[in-house]
């Protein structure tokens, strides 16, 4: 067994600070490693992070995208036939809160659309988004009530 007597202490030291300037036996004496001539030798002077130094810089010429609607695309579930045949009843209603007490429709999405895969016996009652249009032709032959949601 273990105990605090018999830890070892297994995280590696700091790394010493490189102390510059102090003759040439150190490696790092007279210009320091800064080289020789030139602004970067001097004091003060800051290194412009994305300027190449007379060159074009980098980020011009990465090409540049357009402006893109994704941030305002609306994400819509998808529910089929086959999956309001397996989870309903007759009489039963489908909508987005029954849909997620149910365990269908999980996280976050902006309304739920019924696709016409699948094949639909029940006479359920629909109070839901959106619906393509053959589920909705289909649904209307079956006689099933659909409200859509705005």
């Amino acid at each position: 067994m273990t105990s605090l007597s018999s830890l070892k202490n297994t995280t590696r030291p700091p790394k010493e600070r490189r102390r510059v300037g102090r003759g040439p036996g150190s490696k790092r004496g007279k210009t320091c490693g800064r080289g020789e001539k030139g602004a970067g030798s001097r004091s003060g002077y800051k290194r412009r992070l994305g300027k190449e130094g007379g060159q074009f810089p980098l980020f011009a010429k990465l090409p540049c995208r357009g402006f893109d609607h994704a941030m305002f695309r609306k994400h819509i579930f998808a529910l089929n036939f086959w999956q309001i045949e397996a989870n309903y009843e007759d009489g039963e209603l489908v909508s987005e809160e029954t849909l997620r007490e149910k365990g269908i429709v999980k996280g976050n999405w902006d309304g739920v659309k019924i696709l016409a895969n699948g094949t639909l016996t029940k006479k359920v009652k629909v109070n839901i988004d959106a619906a393509s249009q053959a589920a909705l032709l289909k649904m209307e032959e079956l006689g099933i009530t659909v409200d859509l949601v705005k």
